[in-house]
């Protein structure tokens, strides 16, 4: 059987025990992209927020259907369009594309559906005219308006009253100002489908009831997105939803909460304050976003600056590091008598590492708490660093190592991080961190035999001179038995 969860609930402003419409099953339906540009690392924490949470999920046995869509019929996807002088289905295309490279290189997981608007205009129309038939909604002068007043509920998810409510549609003809376009009368220069009320296309609010509905059915069980879609966007597709069906249309509503400037600004494209994904992921391995979003709550606003990913690096890189420090001990005892002979350390790492499992996973069966789940991921590391430290450690530690290890694959199948190998992390790292800061590694070559050059000729100062130099690079040298390794330095 699935492992229980609580989950924070928008609409009640509560945590809730999670009950499924089906047992042992999790519809989930989170607002995706309006393609009119490319994807940035604003949008990336909710994708991050819920990829991570599918996992944790379907690791915790729960069988998930994951819908993410597509917005790809939209006033600014039509805007950006007419300034390009291109078809705005063509730009949707072309940003569609470049989303699903921007998801591959984060290494997010494919829902099992994503609609996009262009190809759901049947179920669209269908579900206006179940509105229209139930008085919801009204047409004027080519434009079909849901009736926002003759839903009593109005109002519930975000907590907004209607008194005074004005939408963001101002074309003339509505009866209230909060009332908002269901379907838009046909203008030149825009996409256009026939309907029973005149040629024209969807509203921004209706293509996620419907697509919803079609994908999951009436009543789904979590709809997720990020906080700045409560209202208008979540509030409106409810009472389009339960209008036109007459039941819940979503049991739990997950908000995430927003990347946020130094200046208190959200990140958006209109406010000129964006970092693409590309370039985030050109410059940093994937992971490192990965574990800047989940080491908050997913519902704390989460400060961005230059200082972000380099942190994140830093901390991703002692995960990795322990790990490697872990699988190179060596040893067959029983874990009970290594840990008797060689002390305490390694005592509180067995401990720690027999806990480790109830302890992460009652932080995320308790709202998704990953920034509790990874403090308990930190302290397993700090277990195994002082541990390591032991003179005997490599050779006899590997028994009392077992169980940190069996932790860090928990930490890999649940919420994506420590995915990769050492050896492919660091040389991601070398990568795209000597790209970033403008240093050839054919230069780090030349000086590393340099420097070996100068130690078999026992020319120390020179040796001294070239290690200095390094670490001004941010390289780490480090000497073996099969000679010099290096990798740049992250703390």
């Amino acid at each position: 059987m699935p492992a229980p969860f609580r989950i924070y609930n928008t609409l009640s402003r509560r945590v809730e025990d999670f009950e499924p419409v089906r047992p042992g099953h999790v519809g989930l339906y989170v607002c995706g992209m309006t393609v009119y540009d490319r994807a940035h690392v604003g949008h990336a924490r909710a994708f991050v927020v819920f990829d991570s949470f599918v996992r944790y999920l379907r690791h915790r046995e729960w069988e998930v259907t994951f819908v993410r869509n597509f917005t790809d019929v939209d006033d600014k996807i039509i805007k950006r369009a007419n300034e390009r002088g291109m078809e705005p289905i063509a730009l949707a295309e072309e940003n569609i594309a470049l989303y699903h490279q921007d998801a591959d290189a984060l290494g997010l997981l494919h829902p099992e559906h994503e609609p996009r608007v262009s190809e759901c205009i049947d179920d669209i129309q269908e579900m206006i005219g179940r509105l229209v038939d139930g008085e919801h909604a009204y047409v004027s002068e080519g434009t079909t308006w849901y009736a926002v007043p003759s839903f009593e509920e109005y109002g519930k998810l975000s907590g907004q009253k209607v008194d005074g409510l004005r939408s963001e549609d101002v074309v003339a003809g509505k009866r209230h100002p909060a009332d908002f376009a269901l379907w838009k009368a046909s203008k030149p220069g825009e996409p256009t489908w026939d309907s029973p009320w005149g040629p024209g296309r969807p509203g921004w609010h209706i293509e996620c009831s419907a697509m919803a509905k079609t994908t999951l059915g009436v009543t789904i069980d979590i709809h997720g997105g990020g906080l700045d879609l409560v209202f208008p966007h979540h509030e409106n597709e409810v009472a389009q939803s339960e209008a036109a069906h007459d039941c819940a249309f979503a049991r739990y509503w997950m908000h995430n909460g927003l990347l946020t400037m130094s200046s208190g600004q959200k990140m958006g494209k209109s406010l000129g304050n964006v970092i693409n994904i590309d370039e985030a992921v050109a410059r940093f391995p994937a992971e490192a976003l990965r574990l800047y979003y989940l080491q908050n709550h997913y519902r704390s606003p989460l400060p961005w600056d230059e200082d972000a990913l380099p942190t994140a690096l830093a901390m991703l890189s002692r995960l990795y590091e322990a790990r490697e420090v872990a699988e190179a001990m060596k040893g067959s005892e029983e874990a009970a008598d290594v840990a008797r002979d060689l002390g305490p350390d390694a005592q509180e790492l067995i401990r720690l590492s027999a806990d480790f499992e109830d302890r992460f996973f009652d932080a995320l069966d308790e709202d998704f708490n990953t920034s509790k789940a990874l403090s308990y991921v930190f302290e397993l590391v700090r277990a195994v660093n002082r541990f390591s430290n032991h003179k005997k450690a490599r050779k006899r530690g590997g028994p009392v190592v077992a169980g940190a290890l069996v932790a860090f694959g928990i930490v890999r199948d649940s919420l994506g991080l420590l995915a990769m190998d050492v050896d492919a992390f660091m040389g991601e790292v070398k990568t795209k961190r000597l790209a970033d800061m403008g240093i050839d590694p054919a230069d780090i070559d030349a000086l590393i035999e340099e420097r070996t050059a100068a130690r078999a000729a026992k020319d120390w100062a020179r040796a001294d001179a070239i290690r200095a130099e390094l670490t001004d690079k941010h390289i780490e040298v480090r000497d073996g038995a099969g000679g010099a390794e290096w990798r740049v330095r992250l703390s």
